[in-house]
């Protein structure tokens, strides 16, 4: 028999703790469930170490007797590889997702979570998610809960995830807030990889016209310069092929200066935007803007509703809900609105007041937030409006890829346009002289 150690939850969602004997940890587990209880964490108890075995008789000599062939050394040795801190990659959004949808499965279908964390630690090929398995498992071994182990691990299990397995702990329903989780973390990172994926065509567009204009300034415009002196001995040229030369000379004589005024641009905008006056410039720049604006104010509607949605039914405080919301909405004009909101309900007032003085959020979903708070299903009227904002974010990236992409090849096509015309209009000056001095003749 082994005595296990327990971390479990009553029926009402208190936790309790505890120790069991039994044969294997499936009969401990058994034992707990016996009492009422539903395990959350359990591990076995280990036995205090063996003394040391006596030191072998030396022989007649006083020497040691030969060891056996081969018994010094240990044909199983494990070599691992750890990198620096620094040239580790960040835990990537499936590696956990796919870690929280199996550990959901398990623990939903009566795994104990200690042992859901052991299968899944076995078959993880994420060096650092293994390493924070191993971690977090023997924080609860030691008689910790999950979401105490999670705190230690910031960079891979944020404050959403943290408080929102905290809270399944406490309701006892830790297999539905994880798949929540998983559900959560699968739509955010559907959005956003149509987000990144709407804008690869207008970059690569854009990039290539920036490098084709580059080519015909510095290496085309100054060989037909050159056939132009030659052929009409200092005759004027038109204005748009003096236009289009000068900027040539420009170019070729200012490259590395634009080069470093346009990087010394970039860092000068990195450096405001991280100021706290700049960063909430460019955020409510991003959400006025023509085309991006629609897209920025609907994937912010759509990640504010469906955070505070899931954190409301995961059983999370609405204060505390909010808090998370307003740290993990990543615009600092829709951050501002949720403190305000905050403060409100803090006061006993009601949300809909302080949504609907911040331009972000449409009338509909404030009369439906209204509808929500009036009737008391307000999380699952935020996750309705989320589902609706995904299918508008839809439909803005396809709207902005549809007006980007024409304006874009319009650009492209008015510059190469006009730099071919510039380069053609003295042409034709040079054939008409070619011509009348051969009629001449």
């Amino acid at each position: 028999m082994a005595t296990f150690q327990y971390i479990a939850k009553d029926a009402s969602g208190n936790e309790t703790r505890g120790t069991v004997e039994a044969g294997d940890r499936s009969s401990a587990i058994a034992a707990v469930r016996a009492q009422g209880l539903m395990p959350t964490a359990l591990g076995e108890v280990k036995s205090a170490a063996p003394a040391p075995a006596a030191a072998p008789a030396r022989g007649k000599a006083g020497k040691k007797p030969a060891a056996k062939k081969g018994g010094g050394l240990n044909k199983n040795i494990e070599i691992k590889i750890k990198l620096p801190k620094f040239l580790q990659g960040r835990i990537k959004t499936k590696v956990l997702t796919q870690f929280t949808r199996q550990l959901a499965t398990l623990v939903n279908a009566g795994l104990a979570l200690m042992r859901g964390l052991e299968v899944l630690k076995r078959q993880m090929k994420n060096q650092q998610m293994r390493e924070a398995l191993d971690g977090i498992s023997d924080n609860i071994a030691a008689g910790g809960t999950f979401s105490e182990a999670l705190t230690a691990y910031p960079k891979i299990f944020d404050n959403l995830y943290i408080n929102m397995v905290k809270a399944g702990e406490a309701g006892g329903v830790l297999e539905v807030v994880l798949a929540r989780l998983a559900d959560f973390a699968e739509k955010s990172e559907k959005i956003k990889n149509k987000v990144k994926g709407a804008m690869i065509y207008p970059s690569v567009v854009l990039f290539a016209a920036i490098g084709i204009t580059a080519f015909l300034l510095v290496m085309v415009i100054p060989k037909f310069k050159q056939v132009f002196s030659d052929m009409l001995g200092g005759q004027s040229l038109p204005a748009v092929t003096e236009f289009v030369i000068q900027a040539s000379e420009f170019v070729q004589h200012n490259g590395l200066m634009i080069f470093i005024a346009a990087v010394a641009l970039f860092v000068i905008v990195k450096v405001i935007g991280k100021t706290e006056a700049g960063a909430y410039f460019f955020d409510a720049l991003k959400l006025k803007l023509p085309v991006i604006g629609t897209l920025a104010q609907r994937s912010a509607v759509s990640r504010f509703t469906r955070t505070l949605g899931t954190l409301l039914s995961s059983g999370v405080p609405i204060l505390q809900s909010l808090v998370i919301t307003r740290d993990t909405t990543g615009n600092r004009v829709l951050s501002n609105a949720i403190q305000t909101v905050h403060d409100a309900v803090k006061e006993g007032e009601s949300m809909t007041q302080p949504l609907s003085q911040c331009s972000v959020f449409p009338p509909m979903v404030i009369s439906m937030v209204e509808v929500g708070e009036e009737t008391g299903a307000l999380a699952d009227m935020l996750t309705r409006i989320a589902d609706t904002y995904d299918d508008e974010v839809d439909n803005a990236v396809a709207g902005m890829t549809a007006a980007i992409e024409p304006a874009l090849i319009i650009v492209l096509a008015v510059v190469v346009g006009t730099i071919v015309i510039a380069m053609f209009l003295p042409m034709v000056k040079i054939i008409g002289s070619v011509s009348s001095g051969g009629a001449g003749m």
